[in-house]
């Protein structure tokens, strides 16, 4: 018998880890033809990207073009994240859903997650949120609607298997990304770091307003380092081509002697080659400890989502390979009002990393802390196993991933 997933991803790094889960969920079923299943024994729809789309997804939405943060941001479009809630419940009430994975993106989940237990249809939930560290009432409406939690870290399974949600560690996808990225050697034979012209990966977002909000701080940054560093090379890594050419459009004239190249998906590339990196915050972070990269972190809020996040916020640091190790291994700033500290923030960070060789070594070594006790590959195959086994179509789980 044939069994159908609905997929709700709502982020354009979830795309490519929901991505790389097709394709397992696809070699799992056709392994599972050898036991007697049907090798097209598993259906995947929903609604994703077009990483998802090209893994073979039938994509009923492109939801990664709405991605949004923050409060401010969501509400100009609430009416039509309800519009596509309803979607996703008429597809539902059409029956032949078997599961629903949600994938990060919280606000809209929450939305396709009851929709779907009002149809009786269990919900599981991969890269969950990270109630751990804020907003942590909400633990209770995952205890309401989610059947069962797929941890992406150590800390998510103690949390959520201590409020009684049944919760399984498989380990970050992210790692998976990092060991099967093949790196183009065109690329990385121009993206050449030496101590006397170190290249430095700028990463400003893969969301719109993130890299409106803070590319400027960023090319301000790179004005002042390259009057100190005039040697020093910039790779700017956008994620849409939209979004560099609005990159583009911000240099001024006096900018045209900068040595910056762009790129658009090449960001592995960037940050493979790169000496050190100015980023602006998120999971891309645990591709810069995996590949060895020390990194600046910057994220630029508004003052309403910067005093929110003040009440609601539970850790001390937005940057996960600083929450994974008892010492702050990014340096990391939230920027509000006035950029000027931003500015001399990122342009301080990745002086340092350039001409203090003592402290850049240090970042490598708890970098290489951190790499041997966490970034390992083989979530995406353990969570394929997991869900092939819950839906019937494989035999046995594999054995969850524990941290060391």
């Amino acid at each position: 018998m044939n069994k159908t997933v609905f997929f709700s991803v709502g982020e354009p790094s979830g795309d490519q880890h929901t991505a790389r889960l097709i394709s397992a969920l696809h070699t799992q079923a056709t392994a599972a033809g050898t036991l007697g299943v049907s090798a097209d024994s598993i259906k995947l729809r929903g609604f994703g990207g077009p990483a998802m789309k090209a893994a073979g997804c039938k994509l009923d939405l492109d939801l990664t073009q709405h991605a949004v943060v923050g409060l401010l941001e969501v509400l100009p479009k609430i009416r039509e994240f309800f519009r596509f809630a309803d979607q996703a419940e008429a597809i539902f009430e059409q029956g032949g859903i078997d599961a629903v994975l949600l994938v990060d993106f919280p606000g809209f989940n929450w939305h396709v997650a009851r929709r779907a237990r009002k149809h009786g249809i269990p919900v599981y939930y991969y890269c969950p949120p990270q109630l751990w560290a804020w907003g942590g009432w909400r633990v209770r409406k995952m205890k309401r609607l989610i059947d069962h939690v797929l941890a992406v870290l150590p800390i998510e399974e103690e949390y959520f298997s201590r409020h009684g949600i049944p919760t399984t560690y498989v380990g970050h996808p992210f790692f998976d990304a990092v060991a099967q990225t093949q790196l183009d050697p065109r690329v990385m034979s121009k993206l050449v770091s030496t101590p006397e012209a170190p290249l430095v990966a700028v990463l400003p977002g893969s969301r719109g307003h993130e890299v409106r909000r803070n590319w400027p701080l960023m090319l301000a940054a790179i004005r002042r380092l390259n009057q100190k560093h005039p040697h020093a090379k910039f790779a700017i890594a956008c994620y849409r081509d939209s979004q560099c050419q609005w990159c583009r459009h911000q240099l001024s004239e006096s900018d045209a002697s900068l040595p910056i190249e762009f790129y658009v998906g090449r960001t592995s590339e960037i940050i493979q080659a790169a000496r050190c990196s100015m980023m602006v915050s998120g999971s891309v972070s645990l591709e810069m400890m995996a590949r060895r990269t020390p990194a600046a972190v910057i994220y630029r809020v508004g003052r309403f989502l910067y005093a929110f996040g003040k009440c609601v916020i539970g850790v001390d640091s937005m940057t996960l390979p600083n929450l994974m190790h008892h010492e702050k291994v990014f340096p990391e700033m939230v920027s509000v009002g006035d950029p000027s500290a931003a500015i001399e923030f990122l342009a301080d960070s990745v002086d340092a990393m350039i001409a203090d060789e003592f402290y850049y070594q240090k970042k490598l070594r708890l970098l290489d802390e951190l790499c041997e006790r966490y970034a390992q590959p083989g979530a995406t195959q353990r969570a394929a196993q997991w869900l092939c086994s819950r839906l019937g179509i494989a035999r046995e789980s594999m054995p969850a991933r524990r941290a060391a």
